[in-house]
């Protein structure tokens, strides 16, 4: 596991412990909770891709299924 160091305005630093106290989490807790949701979403090109191709095929997906 990495580690990394981040420096930040110390008035973001008290928001982001209030943040994190608000969901009973330690601040480098909801960091790396916020960090994983972001990398988890999917990129919007990818998503525009699969829409166009879904759209194109529709017809054909409906007579298949």
């Amino acid at each position: 596991m990495a580690t990394i160091t981040v420096k930040i305005e110390d008035s973001k630093a008290a928001l982001l412990r209030e943040k994190a106290k608000k969901f009973g989490l330690l601040p480098d807790q909801f960091v790396t909770a916020s960090i994983e949701a972001l990398l988890s979403q999917p990129e919007p090109d990818f998503e525009e891709a699969i829409r166009r191709v879904l759209s194109k095929n529709k017809e054909l997906y409906e007579r298949l299924a």
